[in-house]
């Protein structure tokens, strides 16, 4: 049976993110069909094992290796080439030999992939063929690309609510075909311990299991009475951090000290300030908000979180180890005898740098180990620990004087690009928490803040996208929260745009026309242009703001 083209796209595709170059006048076809081969050169094997799998699978095409030592005419072709960034690519598709995808680096082959696929419709981004028999279509161009910044990410925070392994490598999948390179992976909080630490069995025993569940906005009156935990054994994290690799994607996971650590104390009681309340009665929290039961700044305390980090590192080759620091209350440290001793010992001139002291201890833990420190904004406070790295998400202030100081910096500042935040002030948004951010406020957000310097700029290592998920319980409603916020901030994070107010929304918005067929295609329930579905919907309190609640939170 001959191949049946499928219409080829306008060059360029609708591309999200965008490129920094499409040169190409469209007139012909190129057809990738059953006769095609793929070539890879070295170092671009794995992209062809993805390319397989892929665009293999959605169009029913075999994509053989080339009959002789060079390439036919009918190629896909895949190369290196060191003259070009490592992130960067170059896409050639020319009817007089087919296509060609020239990376600096694996990464950038791969992101050249991704390209592709996009340019080959819809389609490109199912599991199966709809039709036997059917040609993958792009027309004639050139793309030249590369990202402006080397930490492209997004925070998901599995702790407050569990997500299965597969909803993870699902999640990696969409990361990668936006070209986004980092997954911070929430792991631990006062609500669950969600990695398995085989020394100290009951931080998932006991730690990964609450009673029950606040629903929606900590005001609201109405529980979950089920049951909710889960968490990853060793091996399942392997397997993620190996998939991801295979996308190159770097997981960085966050293991949360001192603050948010109420399921760790509820596992092993003598984690806590023991002086000051009873630990024994402690249990994983149900609801939300900042909980004052932080860890003891004891010597037991580091010793068991250098254990837990031990095998952290073993399963993680991410460079960097984010050991959250943030709304860590000092209530207890201030009644605690132990507590004062110590800032007495060490001569400190209060809680907050009893905070530093407890951060820079594993800033010199992981240093000697060859790893990095990263943390929430809150650690600038009392003094920055020598190598660590700032996550700036109150605002832009840390970020800033972090920079200022020669730290390096991600932001992910909470008035931007907080995606469990509300996409609209309709009362038909489900949950209706946080601030309003639609998806231009997400698109015109600015990661590098203009009262730095070029010097001080360029200690800025990239931006991420939070997704915290008190409110979002299911993979679907993650969907919703995510998406197409995150396709905007992708863009943000990858395209070398133009000043925000500069910047071509309307541009983006007609190209997203397209990329909402692709995230149809690949099952992503987002929220659509004209409000949610009947099914994104929640009736009845959660469907509006609950009386007494501020309306950001």
């Amino acid at each position: 049976m001959p191949d049946t083209d499928i219409t080829p796209t306008a060059p360029g595709g609708g591309l999200v993110p965008l490129p920094l170059s499409i040169d190409g006048p469209g007139r012909s076809a190129v057809r990738l069909g059953q006769d095609t081969a793929l070539a890879a050169a070295p170092g671009t094997e794995g992209t062809a094992h993805w390319l397989r799998a892929t665009l293999g699978a959605a169009f029913g095409l075999p994509l053989p290796l080339p009959p002789g030592s060079g390439e036919a005419a009918d190629t896909l072709a895949l190369a290196l080439d060191p003259a070009l960034p490592a992130e960067g690519y170059r896409l050639e598709a020319d009817p007089r030999w087919g296509v060609r995808i020239t990376g600096g680096g694996p990464a950038g082959v791969f992101w050249g992939a991704q390209t592709l696929r996009q340019l080959l419709g819809p389609h490109a981004f199912r599991r199966a063929p709809l039709a036997p028999g059917r040609a993958a279509v792009l027309p004639q161009q050139t793309i030249e690309d590369g990202p402006r910044f080397a930490w492209r990410g997004m925070l998901l925070d599995v702790a407050r609510h569990f997500l299965p392994k597969d909803g993870v490598l699902r999640c990696l999948d969409l990361l990668a075909a936006h070209k986004l390179n980092v997954l911070h992976l929430h792991l631990t909080d006062d609500q669950g311990w969600r990695i398995e630490i085989k020394r100290y069995p009951k931080l998932t025993g006991i730690g990964g299991w609450r009673e029950r569940t606040k629903i929606g906005h900590r005001a609201s009156p109405l529980w979950d009475e089920r049951p909710h935990g889960g968490y990853y054994t060793q091996d399942d994290i392997r397997e993620i951090v190996a998939y991801a690799a295979q996308r190159h994607i770097t997981v960085v996971p966050e293991i949360d000290v001192p603050g948010h650590s109420q399921a760790a104390i509820a596992a092993y009681p003598e984690l806590g300030n023991t002086d000051v309340i009873d630990t024994t009665s402690l249990k994983v929290w149900d609801t939300w908000g900042v909980n004052p039961n932080v860890l003891a700044p004891t010597d037991t305390t580091l010793r068991f979180y250098e254990q837990v980090l031990d095998e952290v590192l073993a399963l993680f080759p991410s460079p960097f180890v984010h050991i959250g620091g943030d709304e860590c209350p000092k209530d207890q440290w201030r009644a605690s005898a132990a507590a004062q001793a110590r800032i007495a010992e060490l001569s400190l001139a209060g809680e907050d740098e009893l905070q530093s002291w407890f951060i820079r201890h594993f800033d010199r833990w992981l240093a000697d180990r060859g790893r990095r420190l990263i943390g929430w904004d809150e650690i600038l406070e009392g003094g920055l620990a020598e190598r660590a790295a700032v996550s700036s998400w109150r605002g832009c202030a840390g970020g800033v004087a972090a920079a200022k100081s020669g730290h390096d910096v991600v932001m992910c500042p909470e008035q931007q690009v907080y995606l469990d935040h509300r996409q609209h002030h309709s009362p038909d948004e489900p949950v209706p928490i946080g601030f309003v951010r639609t998806l231009e406020d997400v698109y015109r957000f600015e990661p590098v803040p203009p009262e730095l310097t070029a010097d001080q700029a360029a200690h800025i290592l990239g931006t991420q996208a939070n997704a915290w998920t008190e409110v979002m319980d299911s993979q679907q409603r993650l969907d919703y929260q995510v998406f197409p916020r995150l396709a905007a901030f992708a863009e943000v994070a990858w395209s070398r745009l133009p000043a925000p107010a500069d910047r071509d929304y309307q541009d983006f918005t007609r190209r997203m026309t397209v990329h909402y067929a692709r995230l149809d295609a690949l099952g992503v329930d987002y929220r659509p242009p004209g409000g949610p579905r009947p099914w994104q919907k929640r009736p009845g309190v959660l469907g509006r703001p609950i009386d007494g609640a501020p309306p950001n939170v």
